[in-house]
């Protein structure tokens, strides 16, 4: 939903300025607003699925002087395969001209998708670099901040300015600033008063309302997100040691991996019995057979406390620690050693992990999509078999990852996710075996029916599928 004012729909950004009340001279603010513009864009894709092909846009921030752009984690459907981005292009703000652009995949720490723009296009382009000012202090509460907000591309991405306070600066648990109003576009920069850069904006967060009706004076809760703007920005120092994370891959490999799943954050009152209060704990629910942390002794409900002999930190949440312990995993490389302290019962114990590479994830499984049936089959991977409590072995069967409405999977009750493990009463262990059966299905012109054996929510149910000639 767009928040931005008619106001500022109309209004050139000086007057935009007078009313958000930036206390620094106009002609000072003009200076800034005209180098640091430079080092914002918009970013504009193609993602082409089985049923068609969508556009999609998102806002960037350039980080080098090789064209290198960051977008938000958001901005790429995770379901989408990177080999079905088509051509990017990026926008210059006020600019309709596009200059065309390479996809380089998503870096798992960040979340951030990497962009860049064909070397001929660089010069046109400012890196958020060159505004780092050396020790410049964190954004503190009530310090005044501003940065950039775009327009849509039918008015051909033209910048405006954003102002705000900060409220809030808290660990979650990347340090982030929260404004009392939105104060850049999510994955835009912002700035100090004095030009700054002194953080990149997030994605963006919901407001609670209570909305009322005629009928019902009692109201009920409603969230509202602006998508074109944010109040929230992790700061510099949370962003700058980051930016050389450019992936060697689209699939953003390698990728370091523990195989412990289900954790939770340490109950207060379990902590308050161990004397734990000053810290966080983390309970494991299920460590994943021949994991590295199944390798490295770790086991089912062990109370993890503190990694390479520091207690894990507290924050607020207590469920923020859980991105913490993926963020130290993902910083990390296969082959490194992790130091992970648990209380097992009432023994300490004193672990050494290796980690290891990712197994296949799903954005890199084997897919084919099969049009008289109407659905897209993938393969069964790891993330799969922790999704459904299953044993890594037991790595079988095919996903529904598409099913297409209307189709004759879909009258059958097939539905994305399903997982088929027979096809006309045959076992189909692995997805080339499935595959094949699934095509041979679909060259056929005499047979009328198939029937799918499938999985949905540790249910197993038998479809029929009614197959058009």
């Amino acid at each position: 939903m767009k928040f931005i004012s008619l106001f500022r729909r109309s209004a050139v950004w000086a007057a935009v300025l007078l009313t958000l009340g930036l206390h620094l001279r106009a002609s000072e603010v003009s200076a800034l607003w005209a180098e640091r513009v430079k080092c914002v864009v918009a970013v504009e894709y193609y993602t082409e699925t089985e049923a068609d092909r969508r556009p999609s846009i998102s806002y960037g921030t350039v980080i080098d002087a090789n064209g290198t752009i960051i977008l938000p984690s958001v901005a790429v459907n995770p379901r989408a395969m990177p080999s079905q981005l088509k051509d990017f292009k990026v926008y210059r703000p006020g600019n309709p001209n596009s200059l065309p652009a390479q996809y380089l995949g998503q870096d798992a720490l960040t979340g951030w998708h990497f962009v860049r723009v064909d070397e001929a296009s660089r010069k046109e382009l400012t890196p958020v670099t060159a505004f780092v000012v050396k020790d410049t202090p964190e954004p503190a509460m009530a310090d005044e901040v501003w940065g950039i907000g775009l327009r849509n591309k039918d008015e051909d991405f033209q910048p405006y300015l954003l102002s705000s306070h900060i409220a809030i600066v808290q660990s979650l648990p990347q340090r982030t600033a929260i404004a009392q109003q939105e104060v850049a576009g999510p994955g835009l920069p912002v700035f100090n008063r004095a030009g700054a850069f002194i953080g990149l904006a997030a994605s963006s967060f919901g407001s609670n309302f209570i909305q009322f009706s005629r009928e019902d004076r009692g109201g009920f809760p409603v969230i509202m997100v602006n998508v074109e703007e944010s109040g929230a920005f992790q700061t510099a120092a949370e962003v700058l040691p980051y930016l050389s994370r450019v992936p060697q891959n689209i699939y953003g490999r390698p990728l370091a991996w523990l195989g412990a799943y289900g954790l939770e954050p340490m109950d207060p009152d379990v902590a308050k019995f161990l004397n734990l209060s000053g810290q966080s704990g983390v309970v494991v629910s299920e460590v994943l057979d021949g994991s590295p942390a199944d390798k490295g002794g770790l086991k089912d409900r062990d109370l993890l406390i503190a990694i390479d002999g520091q207690p894990l930190p507290r924050f607020k949440p207590d469920r923020v620690i859980l991105s913490y312990i993926d963020r130290e995993v993902q910083r990390r490389h296969p082959g490194d050693t992790m130091a992970l302290t648990v209380l097992r019962g009432s023994d300490r114990v004193e672990l050494k992990v290796t980690l290891g590479e990712e197994p296949r994830l799903v954005s890199e499984a084997d897919r084919k999509y099969f049009d008289r049936l109407g659905l897209t089959a993938r393969e069964f991977v790891s993330d799969d078999a922790v999704a459904r409590r299953v044993k890594s072995t037991e790595l079988s069967g095919v996903i529904a990852h598409y099913v297409k409405p209307n189709s004759p999977a879909a009258a059958g009750g097939l539905r994305p996710d399903d997982w088929i493990k027979e096809i006309d009463g045959v076992e189909v262990k692995t997805y080339a075996a499935a595959a094949e059966r699934l095509a041979a299905i679909e060259a056929g012109k005499i047979q009328t029916e198939c029937v799918l054996l499938v999985s949905r929510g540790g249910v197993t149910s038998v479809l029929h599928v009614k197959l058009q000639p």
